[in-house]
């Protein structure tokens, strides 16, 4: 511990001396304090679980004042864990009573946790992978009651035979509360129209996770956005344009109708409300007066703006995919909304560039879609090293799917089994898969590993997969990636 000391010390005088940037201090405190031997090995040693769960857990409710009984082990891993969580705050310039206030709330110590873990395990990395994923989205079941052109479940109105039975949902959930998870987002199909998706979470919600649902909107009345706000913190209902580009979409007469009507009932709820649209050719120029119509009249707090990815049903639209140099407009229009005071939506997009353009606007460094206004403001000047740690797409470093029937894959838009929870340890399929470890290569990745935005960006490797078969292949929606599409249109 005193040598970490005195290094950090060097750090400190040198940053003073030689006036090193923020960023590159930031990135070499994160280094020495917890990439180093003797630091890992300390994290190692503090990351044990036992049949109470997490030391590390532990020590962060000592930390925040809570009454915990701790014996001799647990009172030194809670002085390790102290000393790491101030210096670590001190290093990115936030206050300690903040810190103190924010590991309060336990979704955020289970994320700290997780990171402290993820650490431990593979070592500090640009980007970063988590000791579990951080995020588990689920499809819930099958069942759904539209016809979407672009779904990547192939959703029809069956579930399917062998989806995961109640108690074993329950159990999934366990077994994800056991290895550090920190939030579901069910989805599907249409995880509404699962007969027990409220008793599953509500589980959830009882185990501390941060839950989400993804839903078409057309089955929330207002006596289920009351039931929702009970067990979720935050949905995100599809809206792909406006009524005659949504309705063709989603293949029913009045799907538009009923998800304004959904999304309206979630706001008047009080649910953290986000309305998500997938870019194609078929709503690109509706989008400027969507946002506008969703700010004004939905009154949403968000909006994301999800890739098209050519898979499952998807293949059969493939001609809809937006060109580079259309996505690149988009993406600048859409970051210069989210830095618009006069805008009081938080706009986000999948797409992994959109850190590139954030970069590129001289404003701070957006980590794909895991910030909001508030944090841009704060981070400014820091996060460029935080959005290296992120990394863009967090396929198979920071989350992955979870199929119906337990099938387990590294995203759900890229359908390559690596596993299912019936049969196989989640936590040893995240460590020892060879399709995961592929994803987290990123220098190996073609096109997307020699350029310089490789750490806050990486490309879509699911849309790689659709359009090259290959999952270290180019993202060929990138500008800088123009030659790829060119190939695409011309063979």
């Amino acid at each position: 511990m005193m040598k970490i000391m005195r290094i950090s010390k060097n750090i400190l005088q040198r940053n003073n001396e030689e006036k090193i940037s923020e960023a590159d201090f930031v990135s070499n405190m994160v280094r020495t304090w917890l990439g180093n031997p003797i630091s890992r090995g300390l994290l190692r040693y503090v990351s044990k679980r036992n049949e109470n769960g997490s030391k590390i857990e532990l020590a962060m409710r000592k930390y925040v004042g809570d009454d915990v009984k701790m014996g001799i082990d647990d009172k030194l891993v809670y002085l390790v864990v102290k000393y790491a969580l101030e210096k670590g705050a001190d290093s990115f310039g936030f206050p300690r009573e903040e810190l103190k206030k924010s590991l309060k709330e336990p979704v955020v110590r289970r994320g700290m946790v997780n990171i402290l873990e993820g650490i431990a395990e593979f070592g500090v990395q640009t980007p970063q992978t988590t000791a579990a994923p951080f995020l588990i989205v689920w499809d819930f079941t099958h069942r759904c009651n539209l016809k979407c052109k672009h779904c990547y479940q192939d959703a029809d109105q069956k579930p399917f035979e062998d989806e995961l039975s109640t108690e074993e949902a329950k159990a999934v959930i366990d077994q994800l509360f056991d290895i550090g998870v920190v939030a579901i987002a069910f989805s599907g199909g249409e995880p509404l129209a699962r007969p027990d998706f409220f008793e599953i979470a509500e589980y959830a919600k009882s185990k501390d996770f941060y839950v989400a649902v993804a839903s078409n909107g057309t089955l929330i009345t207002p006596k289920i956005a009351k039931k929702l706000k009970k067990v979720v913190d935050y949905i995100e209902i599809s809206l792909d344009g406006f009524e005659k580009t949504h309705d063709s979409f989603r293949g029913m007469p009045n799907a538009w109708k009923l998800a304004c009507r959904g999304i309206k009932n979630c706001v008047a709820a009080g649910i953290d409300t986000c309305v998500a649209t997938t870019v194609t050719r078929l709503n690109y120029k509706e989008i400027p007066k969507l946002i506008e119509f969703v700010e004004k009249d939905l009154k949403a707090r968000r909006m994301i703006f999800f890739n098209f990815v050519p898979t499952k049903r998807g293949k059969e639209i493939m001609k809809y995919d937006i060109e580079p140099r259309e996505r690149e407009k988009l993406l600048k229009f859409l970051y210069s909304k989210l830095i618009d005071k006069e805008c009081k939506l938080d706009i986000f997009s999948t797409a992994p560039q959109y850190a590139r353009i954030a970069v590129e606007f001289g404003e701070a460094c957006v980590p794909t879609h895991f910030v909001n206004k508030d944090a841009i403001e704060m981070l400014k000047g820091r996060t460029k090293t935080l959005s290296e740690f992120i990394g863009g797409c967090g396929c198979a470093r920071l989350y992955a799917a979870l199929e119906p029937n337990g099938d387990i894959y590294p995203c759900v838009f890229l359908p390559l089994k690596v596993g299912n929870i019936r049969e196989n340890s989640f936590k040893e399929i995240w460590k020892n898969s060879d399709t995961l470890k592929k994803l987290r290569d990123r220098n190996s990745f073609k096109g997307c590993g020699a350029c310089k935005f490789k750490n806050i960006c990486g490309g879509c490797r699911a849309r790689a997969y659709g359009y090259f078969g290959d999952l270290q292949g180019p993202d060929p929606g990138c500008i800088i990636n123009q030659r790829y599409w060119e190939e695409l249109k011309n063979a």
